[in-house]
C-alpha cells in the first residue's frame, strides 16, 4: 500500500494497523533523511549566491554544475561561443575551496600536455615525473572537441578510474576530482567528434542555449568593461561536498521509480516493446551507465529540492541530460532531421509514469 502525492511515491503515513509497521519505519526514516538534507545543504545556498554575482540566468546550467559536485560525475557543456559555459565553470571553481586548472584544448596538443611526462635529470642520471594539469580537483577542459582523438582519449583513465599512469607509475588523483568540459557544436569549423568511449564517461551532457529577452537586458545592465571584476568568495569546502554526497546516497527511491528508470533505458534498446515506432531511428540504445547515472542524478535533484525521496519528476528532469549523448541515432534519423532529444521526449511521453 502506498500513497501518491504530488507525483511523489512515498510510504504511507503511520497508521494503527500492525501490518503497516514496515511502511511506518520507512516513513520515519524518510523524515530523518529530510532533516539530514536540510542540515547538510546549507552551503548550496551560499554557492548559488556567489555564482549569481556573475552568471545571469542559465539556471539549468548552474543546477547541473551543482549536480556534478553532489555526485562526482563529469559534465559536458555544449553551446555556441559566448553563452557563459567557461565563465560558469570558472565561477564555480572560485566559489569552492580547492585547486583549479583550465586546460585549453588545441589541435596540436599532445597527451603529455594533460597527464604529464617523464623528464631526464642529467644531474641525478634518472628520469623524473613532471605531473600535468590533470592533477587538480576541478578541471575545466575548454573546447575539448578542438583536440584530436588521442588527446581526448588520454582523459579516459583519469575520468573513469580517477588515476593517471605515467611511464610505469600510477598516481591517484585528488579525492575531489571533477572534469567540466565545454565544446562547441560539431558543425563549427575545426572541431572533432568525441570518441564514443569517452563521451559515455560524462554523466551529463548539458546543452546551453541563449538567454531570454529579460535576461539579455539584465546582462546588458550588469556588464561594464570599465569596472573591475566581480569578487567571488570561496564558500564551499570539500568536507561540505563529501558530507552532502553521503546524504545524497541515502535518499529514498521507491522500487516503482527504479522500475521506471529501467523502463526508460530499455525503451531506447527495444522501443517496440513499449509500442514505440522508433526502431528505424535508433542505432544503439543507451548504456548501463545511463541507468546508474539516472539514479544518481535523480537523487541529487531531490537533494537540491530539499527532499529525502525521489519523485518521477526528478527522473524525467534528469533523463534528457543523462541520455542524449548516449543514444546513437541511425542514418535514417539524421536524414529526416530527427535528433536524439526528440526520440527521448517521445519515450518520456509514452512510458507510463508510476
Amino acid at each position: 500500500m502506498t500513497i501518491q502525492t504530488n507525483s511523489a511515491i512515498i510510504p504511507p503515513l503511520p497508521g494503527s494497523s500492525p501490518g503497516l509497521q514496515k511502511s511506518e519505519d520507512t516513513f520515519i526514516s524518510i523524515q530523518a533523511i529530510n532533516e539530514q538534507v536540510r542540515y547538510s545543504s546549507g552551503w548550496l545556498g551560499l554557492l548559488r549566491q556567489e555564482m549569481a554575482k556573475v552568471i545571469i540566468g542559465q539556471e539549468h546550467l548552474v543546477e547541473r554544475l551543482l549536480v556534478g559536485l553532489l555526485t562526482g560525475g563529469h559534465i559536458l557543456l555544449e553551446g555556441l561561443p559566448g553563452l557563459a559555459k567557461t565563465l560558469a565553470v570558472k565561477t564555480l571553481a572560485m566559489a569552492v575551496h580547492s585547486d583549479f586548472r583550465r586546460i585549453q584544448f588545441t589541435p596540436d596538443m599532445l597527451p603529455a600536455d594533460i597527464l604529464g611526462t617523464q623528464i631526464y635529470n642529467p644531474k641525478d642520471t634518472a628520469f623524473e615525473i613532471k605531473k600535468g594539469p590533470i592533477f587538480s580537483s576541478l578541471i575545466l577542459a575548454d573546447e575539448i572537441n578542438r583536440a584530436p582523438a588521442k588527446v581526448q582519449s588520454a582523459l579516459l583513465e583519469a575520468m573513469q578510474e580517477r588515476q593517471v599512469t605515467i611511464g610505469d607509475t600510477t598516481f591517484r588523483l585528488p579525492e575531489l576530482f571533477l572534469v567540466l568540459a565545454t565544446q562547441n557544436p560539431i558543425e563549427q569549423e575545426g572541431t572533432y567528434p568525441l570518441p564514443e568511449a569517452q563521451i559515455d564517461r560524462f554523466m551529463l551532457k548539458v546543452v546551453v542555449d541563449y538567454p531570454n529577452r529579460s535576461q539579455e537586458r539584465m546582462i546588458l545592465d550588469a556588464v561594464n568593461h570599465t569596472d573591475s571584476a566581480v569578487q567571488v568568495n570561496p564558500v564551499a569546502h570539500p568536507a561540505d561536498i563529501f558530507a552532502s554526497r553521503q546524504v545524497v546516497d541515502t535518499i529514498y527511491m521507491d522500487d516503482k521509480i527504479k522500475d521506471y528508470i529501467v523502463s526508460l533505458v530499455f525503451a531506447t534498446r527495444d522501443p517496440k516493446s513499449f509500442q514505440l515506432d522508433l526502431h528505424n531511428y535508433i542505432e544503439t540504445g543507451v548504456s548501463p551507465r545511463a541507468t546508474i547515472n539516472l539514479k544518481a542524478v535523480s537523487r541529487a535533484l531531490a537533494f537540491l529540492a530539499g527532499r529525502g525521496y525521489v519523485t518521477p519528476d526528478d527522473v524525467k528532469s534528469a533523463a534528457m541530460d543523462v541520455m542524449r549523448h548516449r543514444l546513437r541515432i541511425s542514418y535514417e534519423a539524421e536524414a529526416e532531421g530527427i535528433t536524439s532529444e526528440e526520440i527521448i521526449r517521445k519515450i518520456l511521453d509514452t512510458v507510463p509514469v508510476p
